[in-house]
C-alpha cells in the first residue's frame, strides 16, 4: 500500500479510472442475450467503445513506466532492484489473472492461460525491460519494428492446410499458434482461438511502447501547450494511419492487428491531451473524484468486480415456486427486468455494479489507501 500519492499525473489516474469503470461496465452486463451494440466487441473486423477499453489500459502502464521508473532511474536506483520489483509485479498480476479465470471451481484441467490480467503483466514486463535499456529513440524503433514484424508473420507464414495471408475467424497464424501450444487452456468460448492468445501479444507490446513514449513527452520540459497540442497532433496522426492501414491489413481487437495498435493508440493520445489540458493544465479537478477513486486502485476493483460477478453467477437463491436461480438471474428479472426493457435492464444492472465497486473502492481512497500491485 502506498499513501504518497502526491506526485501523481491527475488526469493518467482520471483516465486509467475511466478505463477501469468502462471495463467493469461492458463485463457485466444483467444478460449477455441484452447488449446496447456499443457494449459489445466488433464482431469481428472495425471496432466498438468497447474495443477500446483495453488498448486504452494497455497504453496507460506504458505512460505510468516512464513516470515511475524514469524517476527512480533518475535518482540513482539500480537496475537491479528495479528488475526485481518489476518481476515481482509480472508475476502477482499474472497469478491474478490465472485465479480469476480458474475461480469459483478451479477446473485446471482446462485452466484458460491467456486473460486480460496475464497480457498486461507480459506486455508490462517487455515494456520495462525495453525502457530500462534504451533511449526514446530505440523505444520507438522497438514499437514500430513488432508492428511490422507481426504483419510480416501474419501475411507471409503459411498455417498447414490454409495459406498465407490469412484473417479470418479461427483460420490464421495466431489461431494456428494458439491452437498449438494452448490446446484445451483457451478462451472457453472458442476452444480455437484466443482473444489474447500469443503472437498477437506483440503488437499489444507496441500499444504499451506508445504509452512510454508518450510517458517521455509529458516529462519533458516542454510547456503545457506544447504538449497538449503535440498529443493532439499525434494522436490524430496515428488514427489516420491506422485508418489508411486498415485498408490492407484490417482493424481487429481478436487479432490486435498491427493497424488495430496503431489506430486505439491515437485514439488513447488525444483522450490523454484533453484529459491533460484540462485536469493538470487548466486544474479542472473538483469533477473528476469518481475517476480518481477506480484510478488510484484500478487492478483491485478489476479483480474484486471479477469475483463478485462470478460469485453471484454460481451462488443460488430459492424462488417462490421452490426452482433456485443464481443471484444474478433474481437480480435481473426480479429487480429490473420487471420494469424495464430487457436491453435497458441489463444496462442497468451493469450500472449497479459499476455504483457497488465505486463504493468500495471509496472507502479505500478517504482512508487514503492505494494497493500497489
Amino acid at each position: 500500500m502506498d499513501k504518497d500519492q502526491s506526485a501523481r499525473l491527475a488526469s493518467l489516474d482520471a483516465f486509467r479510472g475511466l478505463t477501469i469503470a468502462a471495463m467493469i461496465l461492458v463485463n457485466n452486463p444483467g444478460s449477455w442475450s441484452y447488449v446496447y451494440a456499443p457494449f459489445r466487441h466488433a464482431g469481428w473486423h472495425g471496432w466498438t467503445f468497447t474495443d477500446l477499453i483495453f488498448p486504452f489500459f494497455l497504453f496507460i502502464v506504458g505512460v505510468a513506466i516512464a513516470f515511475a521508473l524514469g524517476k527512480k532511474l533518475e535518482v540513482g536506483i539500480r537496475k537491479r532492484s528495479l528488475y526485481i520489483k518489476v518481476i515481482r509485479r509480472t508475476l502477482i498480476l499474472f497469478a491474478l489473472g490465472l485465479f480469476l479465470n480458474a475461480f469459483p471451481h478451479f477446473e485446471l484441467s482446462a485452466l484458460r492461460i491467456p486473460g486480460v490480467l496475464q497480457r498486461i503483466a507480459i506486455c508490462y514486463l517487455i515494456a520495462t525491460v525495453i525502457f530500462l535499456n534504451s533511449t526514446w529513440k530505440g523505444q520507438f524503433a522497438w514499437a514500430i519494428g513488432l508492428l511490422l514484424f507481426y504483419w510480416a508473420i501474419m501475411e507471409w507464414i503459411p498455417v498447414p492446410g490454409l495459406g498465407t495471408g490469412l484473417y479470418e475467424k479461427g483460420s490464421n497464424l495466431a489461431a494456428y499458434i494458439d491452437n498449438l501450444l494452448l490446446k484445451d487452456h483457451m478462451w472457453s468460448e472458442t476452444k480455437t482461438w484466443d482473444p489474447e492468445g500469443l503472437i498477437s501479444t506483440i503488437p499489444a507490446v507496441s500499444t504499451t511502447l506508445f504509452g512510454v513514449l508518450t510517458g517521455h513527452w509529458l516529462r519533458s520540459s516542454k510547456t503545457p501547450l506544447e504538449k497538449t497540442v503535440w498529443l493532439l497532433v499525434m494522436g490524430s496522426v496515428a488514427v489516420l494511419v491506422g485508418a489508411w492501414w486498415h485498408i490492407w491489413l484490417p482493424i481487429n481487437k481478436n487479432l490486435w492487428t498491427s493497424s488495430y495498435s496503431v489506430f486505439m493508440a491515437g485514439l488513447a493520445l488525444i483522450c490523454l491531451g484533453i484529459s491533460y489540458i484540462c485536469i493538470d493544465v487548466h486544474g479542472s479537478k473538483k469533477w473528476i473524484q469518481p475517476a480518481l477513486v477506480f484510478g488510484m486502485n484500478a487492478i483491485t476493483v478489476y479483480v474484486l468486480a471479477g469475483v463478485v460477478a462470478r460469485l453471484l453467477n454460481v451462488t443460488k437463491v430459492a424462488t417462490v415456486d421452490g426452482n433456485a436461480i443464481t443471484i444474478k438471474a433474481w437480480i435481473y428479472n426480479n429487480l429490473l427486468a420487471s420494469w424495464l426493457s430487457n436491453v435497458q435492464a441489463s444496462l442497468a444492472y451493469a450500472i449497479i455494479v459499476i455504483i457497488v465497486m465505486y463504493l468500495c473502492m471509496l472507502v479505500l481512497y478517504k482512508k487514503k489507501i492505494f494497493i500497489k500491485i
